[in-house]
C-alpha cells in the first residue's frame, strides 16, 4: 500500500460531521488523470451520467517549478481544462514522482472535489490509486495522488492488439472486485475507460481517478452500480476484441458497424473466449435489459464479480520455449581464460588442433573393407539371380494357361461385368449441421428441387468468414441429408448460393444413426477446397452410407457492407442404389 503524508488524513478529520462517502455518487472522470506523460482520451456516452455545466473559474496560472506546501515541486502540466489542471510532480521530501490536481478555491466544484479526495483517502484499498494529501491553502485547491512510472494505461495495451484471454479475466476479475469493494463503502466511478485503467509491470490492475475526478468533472448518474458495472463490461468487450462495443469511436478504439446494434464478441473477432464473451454481453446494457439471451443480467459490480469467479479457471498460456544458443568454441589458452594480457609480454601462441586419421587407413583396416564391399557385391548377385528365376518361372505359367487379361471388352463379359451407372439417389430429409444449427426450420429447402428457395446463414462480421476460427462453430457448418438407408454414394451435385465458400463433402460410416461432429463423418467423398456456385464430387469407388455431409468451413463476403454469409440452394446424391429418385 502506498504512502500516504498526514495531510490526507488530517483533511478528513476535519471535515465535521459530513460522511465517509459525501459527494462519492459523484465519482469520476473521462481524462484528467494522466500516465507516463500521456492524457486520457475522451468520454464514454452520456446515457449513463450527466455533466453539470463548466465553471466560470479559470485554471490557476501556474508554472514549472513552483511548489505546494514547499514540498511538492510542479514539473509538468498534463491536462488543462474545465477550470482545473492536472500536473505531473516531485515530492521533494519522499523524493518520488506524485500526479496533482490544481483548482481555484472559489471554483463551483472545489468543495466537492475536496470531499471527494477525503473518502478516497480514507478507503485505503491498494487496488485503487491512493490519495495522497487533499489541502485548500492560498487560495487553491489542491490533490496529490500517487505516480505508477512502471504501470501502462490500459489504453496503450489495447493499442497493440486485444487481451490474451487470461490476461482478460485477470482485468475483469480485479477491477470488478475493486469497484464490488467500493461500492460497498458507497464509492463509485462512473467514467471507468481503458484510460482509468493501470496495470503494473507485476501483472496488477489499478484503479485511478475513484471519486476524485468525477468531483473534478461534475458527472452524476442515479443509477451508479449499473453504470460502473456497464463500464466493466465494455473495458472486457474491448480487451477481447479490440473494438469498441458502441457505434462511436473512443479511446482510439474502432465502434461497432453502424446500424447492428451490440453483437456477440465472437461474431466480431475469431477466436474470443466464449465464456468472457458472454461474460462482457450480460455486464453491457441493451436498450435496458440485458444483451445476452441465456444468462440473467450483471447489474451490480458485486453480482459481476460473482460470475466472474464462477466461471471455469482460465490457465495461462504455456511460456515459449526458447532453445539453448549453440555451444561456441573458444581459443582462449589454458590458464589465461579471462586474464588480460600485460602490456610487452610474449604472446604464446596456441598449437594448431591436428585433425585425426580417417577410419580404416591401417593394413588390418584396408583388409576389414575389402572384405566387406566382397560380401555385399556376392549378396546382390545372389538376389537378382532368385529376382529374374521367380520371373521367368511366372511367365512361362501365363503362357501354358493360355489366358490374357487383353481379352475383356468394354462392354463386360459374364467374368467381368459392366459396371452399373450412377442414378440420383431418393433424399428423405435434410438438418443443418453444427454445435449451434444455423437457420434449422430452412433445412429443407436445400432438397425441395426449387431453385428459387435455398438455407441461407446469418452475416457474420469481422474475421474473414472462417467458421473454425469461432467457438460455437469450430466443427464448420453445412447440410446433412438422409437417404432413408444404406446406400452406395458415388457422386454429389450442389446449388452454392455464391461462389467462394470454402467446402468438402463427407460421409458417414454405414453403421451411424444419428451423425453428429465431424468425427461421424469418416468418409471423404472430395477434399476441401473454395467452391464456384456449381459444387461437384465424384468417387471412383461407391461409398456406403446414408447421410452425406456438404461441409463449409469459411464463407463468401456477402456482397452488401463488411460481413460474411453463404448457403446452399440445391443437393442432389448420386449413386448404385435400390432407391432412385421418383
Amino acid at each position: 500500500m502506498a504512502e500516504r503524508s498526514t495531510a490526507a488524513v488530517d483533511v478528513a478529520d476535519n471535515s465535521g460531521n459530513e460522511p465517509l462517502t459525501a459527494q462519492a455518487a459523484q465519482a469520476t472522470s473521462d481524462g484528467v488523470d494522466t500516465q507516463n506523460g500521456r492524457a486520457a482520451d475522451g468520454p464514454m456516452p452520456d446515457k449513463d451520467g450527466e455533466r453539470t455545466n463548466a465553471a466560470p473559474a479559470a485554471a490557476p496560472e501556474l508554472h514549472s517549478g513552483h511548489k505546494l506546501a514547499r514540498r511538492y515541486r510542479l514539473e509538468e502540466c498534463v491536462t488543462r481544462v474545465d477550470g482545473f489542471s492536472s500536473w505531473r510532480a516531485m515530492d521533494e521530501k519522499l523524493r518520488r514522482a506524485v500526479g496533482v490536481h490544481l483548482m481555484p478555491a472559489d471554483h463551483a466544484r472545489a468543495r466537492s472535489v475536496l470531499a471527494a479526495a477525503r473518502s478516497s483517502a480514507l478507503l485505503g484499498d491498494p487496488r485503487f490509486v491512493q490519495v495522497l494529501d487533499a489541502v485548500e491553502e492560498n487560495d487553491l485547491v489542491y490533490v496529490v495522488h500517487e505516480w505508477l512510472p512502471d504501470a501502462t494505461e490500459l489504453t496503450a495495451l489495447l493499442a497493440a492488439g486485444p487481451l490474451e484471454a487470461h490476461e482478460a479475466y485477470q482485468l475483469v476479475s480485479q477491477v470488478s472486485q475493486a469497484m464490488a469493494a467500493a461500492h460497498r463503502e458507497g464509492l463509485a466511478h462512473l467514467r471507468l475507460t481503458p484510460s482509468a485503467i493501470l496495470r503494473t509491470s507485476t501483472g496488477q490492475y489499478r484503479i485511478r481517478g475513484l471519486a476524485v475526478n468525477a468531483a473534478l468533472r461534475g458527472i452524476t448518474s442515479e443509477t451508479p452500480q449499473r453504470a460502473d458495472t456497464e463500464a466493466i463490461g465494455a473495458l472486457l468487450y474491448a480487451a477481447l476484441t479490440q473494438r469498441w462495443p458502441y457505434e462511436s469511436d473512443a479511446y482510439g478504439l474502432t465502434g461497432l458497424p453502424k446500424g447492428v446494434g451490440l453483437i456477440a464478441p465472437d461474431q466480431v473477432r475469431a477466436g474470443v473466449h466464449r465464456g468472457l464473451g458472454e461474460l462482457a454481453m450480460r455486464a453491457l446494457a441493451n436498450d435496458g435489459a440485458t444483451a445476452s439471451r441465456q444468462e440473467p443480467a450483471c447489474t451490480t459490480p458485486d453480482e459481476l464479480a460473482k460470475a466472474v469467479a464462477a466461471m471455469p479457471r482460465i490457465r495461462p498460456p504455456e511460456p515459449a520455449f526458447t532453445a539453448p544458443p549453440e555451444y561456441q568454441h573458444t581459443t582462449y589458452q589454458q590458464g589465461n581464460y579471462g586474464r588480460p594480457t600485460p602490456p610487452g609480454a610474449n604472446t604464446v601462441q596456441s598449437r594448431p588442433v591436428v585433425p585425426p586419421p580417417p577410419p580404416l587407413q591401417s593394413r588390418t583396416g584396408k583388409v576389414l573393407k575389402w572384405g566387406v564391399a566382397a560380401l555385399l557385391i556376392a549378396a546382390l548377385g545372389l538376389g537378382s539371380w532368385q529376382l529374374a528365376d521367380r520371373l521367368l518361372g511366372r511367365g512361362n505359367q501365363q503362357g501354358n494357361s493360355g489366358t490374357s487379361n487383353n481379352n475383356t471388352t468394354s462392354g463386360g463379359t459374364d467374368d467381368n461385368p459392366k459396371p452399373p451407372e450412377s442414378a440420383p439417389l431418393r433424399i428423405t430429409g435434410a438438418s443443418v449441421f453444427g454445435k449451434e444449427p444455423i437457420k434449422p426450420e430452412d433445412a429443407d429447402k436445400a432438397i425441395d428441387k426449387n431453385p428459387d428457395t435455398a438455407w441461407i446463414t446469418k452475416i457474420f462480421y469481422g474475421y474473414g468468414g472462417k467458421f473454425g476460427n469461432l467457438d460455437s462453430y469450430d466443427d464448420g457448418s453445412g447440410i446433412v441429408v438422409d437417404l432413408g438407408s444404406v446406400q452406395e454414394v458415388t457422386g454429389v451435385n450442389a446449388e452454392m448460393l455464391a461462389a467462394g465458400h470454402k467446402v468438402e463433402v463427407r460421409a458417414a460410416s454405414p453403421e451411424a444413426s444419428t451423425p453428429r461432429g465431424i468425427s461421424d463423418f469418416p468418409q471423404e467423398l472430395s477434399k476441401p477446397g473454395t467452391a464456384g456456385k456449381k459444387l461437384q464430387a465424384t468417387t471412383d469407388t461407391p461409398v456406403k452410407t446414408r447421410f452425406v455431409l456438404i461441409h463449409i468451413t469459411a464463407l463468401p463476403a456477402a456482397g452488401d457492407g463488411d460481413g460474411f454469409r453463404g448457403g446452399v440452394k440445391e443437393i442432389q446424391i448420386l449413386g448404385i442404389g435400390d432407391q432412385p429418385t421418383p
